[in-house]
């Protein structure tokens, strides 16, 4: 069993003289099938595991051809497994009636463990910004604390590079934007939706996340009164607010409720109520045509009625 010495591998004797057909072998032999009872989530796993269109895909998969990659565990203390990677062929095994999961065991420490379940889970297609913020966060938690590693060959990292910007460079983000991905997770779990939904773009949401989880708590409620959500110009001056000790309740309110530039001389329609008005054979592009014949029309009833008098 290779040593680990500074965050280093060291590699015995024995494993250096290996062919790559017994280290293959030896890679083989810790792939098995576990019982799905016996292997436990990752703690505070950032990543969602959802019941959706992509996920019966898998299962139909796993149904026909088996879990043709093995997930990834550890063995923990108590005897169970913990899942480094695989939540979702898990979530697939358990849907297809499965008992087993098919699994590779890893010896990785916990640190170790945080680093690849992120980079694991960065392969996924659709990644929303709650699960980045998150992943980001454990990740970035998980690289301080070790002094040292080394990846697919590349050099031991120095104990002294900043680890924002070592971050940066692994995943492909600039150092400032893992820095607004981290605040994210200081956002309130309403508002964090939102940046997932889209509601609340990047820049605000950033803003937002330097309030006090009162102050975000009194934005939930004008969002939801008022149907809109703060601009990054609204936002800011939110925090300067609080930083100056005067964002109260009363403030947020008067800042959410002011008329934004792209509400000047706007109205919103209620789409299901017109649409109920308007006969099937319309088609929905013509919806607005169809619209301001029947508005011309009913303006001319009005001044043939007013001439009437």
């Amino acid at each position: 069993m290779a040593e680990k010495k500074f965050g280093i591998e060291l590699r015995s004797y024995d494993d250096i003289f290996k062919t790559s057909e017994e280290r293959e072998e030896d890679k083989l032999a810790k792939i098995r099938d576990i019982p799905i009872s016996e292997i436990d989530d990752f703690p505070d796993h950032p990543f969602q595991v959802r019941d959706d269109e992509d996920m019966q895909n898998l299962v139909e998969s796993i149904k026909e051809r088996g879990v043709i990659t093995p997930a990834m565990v550890r063995k923990k203390e108590d005897g169970r497994y913990e899942l480094i990677s695989g939540h979702r062929r898990k979530r697939a095994c358990e849907l297809a009636g499965m008992d087993t999961l098919r699994c590779e065991v890893v010896d990785m420490n916990r640190d170790e463990a945080i680093i690849m379940m992120v980079e694991s889970n960065f392969q996924r297609s659709n990644i929303l910004p709650s699960e980045k913020a998150f992943a980001y966060k454990m990740r970035y938690d998980a690289m301080k604390r070790l002094p040292g590693r080394k990846e697919k060959g590349a050099t031991v990292l120095p104990q002294n590079e900043k680890t924002r910007d070592l971050l940066a460079s692994e995943v492909g983000e600039s150092h400032e934007q893992i820095r607004k991905y981290m605040r994210l997770t200081e956002l309130v779990p309403e508002l964090l939706d939102m940046v997932d939904e889209g509601r609340i773009k990047m820049r605000p949401a950033v803003e937002l996340s330097y309030l006090d989880e009162e102050s975000q708590q009194d934005v939930v409620e004008q969002i939801e009164f008022t149907q809109g959500t703060p601009t990054h110009d609204q936002a800011i001056r939110m925090r300067k607010m609080q930083n100056e000790g005067n964002l109260t309740p009363q403030a947020v309110m008067a800042i959410m409720q002011e008329q934004k530039p792209s509400q000047k001389d706007k109205f919103i329609l209620n789409g299901e109520r017109i649409r109920a008005l308007i006969p099937r054979s319309v088609a929905y592009s013509e919806t607005e045509n169809y619209v301001c014949k029947a508005l011309e029309y009913y303006r001319r009833h009005l001044r043939a009625k007013e001439n009437s008098r």
